[in-house]
């Protein structure tokens, strides 16, 4: 498994013990004090690590290769999976799978951004930038949710939108302010979820939604960090700085609502556990669209304006 920067004191301890478990059984002696004391120090090390991560270590965590993507939330999460293909335009996206499924029995359209682990799974998934077909697919399985009557699940969990000359060509800008419109008006509920990466307008493309979640080490921002630090400090080097100079982690995006709650995540991130972190994903995003689903529609559609139109709102201290 990848092993992160910041985790290696815990791989120290975790090669201890086991060199202390090693010895214990090979020479039949008791250890099991000294293995106590070490499995102790390891958790409180495991502890202390994992609760106060910084906004970076919490980047590193949404980027780990093999941290769940869409289709490992779809598999644990969902069932009756039915994948619909295309955008009646150009062709099928398949950085952007999606289709109806039911969530512990209910109904539901979900899409969302698919990455690759390895190299050949990338390039099919383009690593998870979707093109404008991507967008305008999604977009067509939302007004099928409509049409049906049916909740929304976008999963996002990208770097960005695909930036080449296709995409440019195929008018990608077109396609994601297209979709930031017509989302505002879908009149059924929608529940977004950051998943892993939720970069710029690639992620706000399915991201209009009546609630915006975040699992616990994602982040969602304007920019990479690196790309913030390659414009104010001339060097990637300063993506840690930038990473806490952005607010770009789900307990300070939490604090300045512009999401609406955090799903944790097992410790050390939910790739130590997808079995764990999809559970607590479809709990949660089950008991959002329960909610949401008593509103009257127009109550709903007024309530997903008024969420958007207060970005950005701000205050000016008064002086003396």
């Amino acid at each position: 498994m990848q092993l992160l920067e910041f985790e290696k004191p815990i791989v120290e301890l975790e090669r201890e013990l086991e060199k202390l478990r090693a010895k214990a059984d090979s020479q039949d002696i008791d250890m099991s004090g000294e293995i106590a004391t070490m499995e102790g120090k390891l958790a409180e090390t495991r502890r202390q690590i994992y609760l106060n991560l910084t906004p970076w270590q919490r980047v590193q965590i949404a980027r780990h290769t093999q941290r769940p993507f869409m289709l490992d939330y779809l598999a644990h999460a969902f069932s009756e999976f039915c994948e619909l293909h295309g955008d009646r335009r150009i062709g099928d996206d398949l950085a952007m799978p999606g289709g109806f499924a039911r969530l512990n029995g209910k109904k539901v359209v979900v899409l969302g951004h698919q990455k690759g682990r390895d190299t050949k799974e990338n390039l099919k998934r383009n690593f998870g930038s979707a093109n404008p077909e991507g967008y305008r697919k999604s977009m067509r399985l939302m007004k099928l949710a409509e049409k049906f009557g049916i909740p929304v699940v976008a999963l996002i969990d990208t770097p960005g939108a695909y930036p080449g000359i296709g995409a440019e060509e195929r008018n990608i800008a077109e396609a994601i302010a297209y979709n930031l419109r017509e989302m505002m008006t879908l009149k059924v509920p929608v529940v977004a979820v950051v998943l892993g990466e939720g970069g710029s307008g690639g992620a706000l493309g399915i991201g209009v939604a009546d609630r915006v979640l975040m699992m616990e080490n994602a982040y969602y921002s304007v920019i990479s960090p690196e790309g913030c630090a390659a414009i104010l400090w001339k060097h990637r080097k300063h993506a840690p700085e930038a990473a806490e100079a952005m607010k770009l982690s789900a307990p300070d995006l939490l604090s300045l609502g512009l999401i609406d709650g955090i799903i944790p995540e097992p410790e050390g991130g939910a790739h130590h556990d997808h079995k764990a972190a999809a559970a607590a994903l479809g709990e949660i995003v089950l008991s959002e669209i329960e909610e949401l689903e008593k509103l009257p529609v127009k109550k709903l559609l007024d309530g997903r304006y008024e969420k958007f139109r207060r970005f950005g709102e701000w205050e000016e201290a008064g002086g003396e």
